[in-house]
């Protein structure tokens, strides 16, 4: 790591005045059922924030001067304010990036938000093929991203997002979905497997393996900065003295947060559960009071110990990975990333059998949803 980027993590992980990168889930209400999805989306919570509710969310973030926003879900477009909550938050000078399986965006839509200014849309897909993809996220799911594709192509929205979450069985895929990006005029962003929400269930069977690790690892390093990661790769930085682009840092509840559909706050996308919420929108004193003076958020900003990863050489390069990933497999906080590429982390879980693993708080899923086979195209 060189001096500069050293310095920068150290001003980073005091936290920040306000978050880098904020995760608003507008809705649990999804039309899938992604056997990995982090809140176990499906069903629409009747706690959800109101539409006069979440405008006042979008001030009290101008005020704090937040850049940019990710909305997700759920699916955020079921919500029928979606285009409002967005089109308010542009207006007050806060970039919008969301996220979406593209089932609701048409022709009309497509113009619709290809008209505006300061908006990035990334469509979920998994699969170049629809067996790869739609084992995981279900059937029809990749025609549906497909057309929506098309669509946005069409209306000359530019650069859109394709959004890719890792698996065993998609790893193979990765120029082929680089491929797929450039034949659109689009970006491609990976990101990192968590065993959160539903992803609990699955993770054991979808996560790369130790070889896989390594291919991920040398693809991102060929790729550069043309390929987005959303730095949820760094705990592969072991693997190298050339560190993957992007902060080697765990930013939760330093540069990074998530506000769930009702309004709580929760140190990143990946820890919903009670251990890391920090507090609540409709709190007296709302975000801002949650950001800046939850106790929880202190505790996360406070220098932390390398625990069992001191006596590792590459503590350094991956800063003991990610603390999600950790807490639903049971690891301690302070231990070694499950998918460690030393291999620490597979004898923690080894460890841990036995012990009681936290499990995620709620689940959104629809009672009719039908399991799915996964595998191998």
């Amino acid at each position: 790591m060189t001096a500069d980027r050293s310095t920068l993590v150290g001003q980073l992980e005091g936290g920040l005045d306000a978050p880098i990168c904020l995760t608003w889930e507008l809705t649990y209400a999804c039309n899938l059922a992604c056997v990995h999805c982090l809140s176990s989306s499906g069903r629409r919570d009747p706690r959800e924030l109101t539409t006069a509710e979440a405008l006042r969310v979008v001030d009290e973030l101008h005020d704090l001067q937040v850049f940019y926003v990710n909305i997700g879900g759920g699916e955020p477009m079921i919500r029928r304010d979606f285009f409002e909550i967005v089109e308010y938050s542009v207006g007050r000078g806060i970039g919008v990036k969301f996220s979406t399986n593209g089932a609701f965006i048409d022709a009309d839509r497509a113009r619709r938000l290809a008209a505006m200014d300061y908006l990035d849309i990334q469509i979920s897909l998994d699969g170049t093929d629809a067996v790869t993809n739609d084992a995981v996220r279900g059937a029809g799911s990749h025609a549906t991203a497909t057309r929506a594709m098309e669509h946005l192509s069409d209306a000359g929205f530019e650069e859109f997002k394709i959004s890719v979450v890792v698996t065993r069985h998609n790893v193979d895929q990765l120029d082929e979905f680089k491929q797929l990006a450039d034949s659109h005029g689009a970006q491609l962003r990976i990101t990192r497997l968590r065993p959160s929400g539903r992803g609990a269930d699955s993770w054991h069977d979808l996560h790369p393996t130790q070889d896989q690790q390594r291919e991920i690892y040398r693809w991102l390093l060929d790729a550069g900065d043309d390929v987005l990661t959303g730095d949820s790769f760094f705990h592969l930085n072991a693997l190298g003295e050339e560190p993957l682009p992007g902060l080697n840092l765990c930013g939760a509840g330093r540069v990074v947060c998530l506000i769930d559909p009702v309004g709580d706050v929760y140190a990143c996308p990946f820890v919903i559960h009670d251990r890391f919420r920090a507090g609540s929108v409709r709190d007296p004193g709302g975000f801002e009071h949650v950001w800046k003076r939850s106790e929880l958020f202190g505790e996360l900003r406070e220098p932390q110990s390398a625990g069992a990863c001191a006596s590792c050489g590459s503590y350094d390069a991956c800063r003991g990975g990610c603390m999600a990933a950790k807490f639903f497999v049971g690891i301690p906080l302070d231990g070694p990333d499950p998918e460690c590429v030393d291999g620490h982390g597979e004898i923690a879980m080894a460890a841990a059998a036995g012990t009681v693993v936290p499990a995620p708080m709620m689940d959104h899923s629809k009672p009719a949803r039908v399991p799915v086979t996964l595998s191998r195209r």
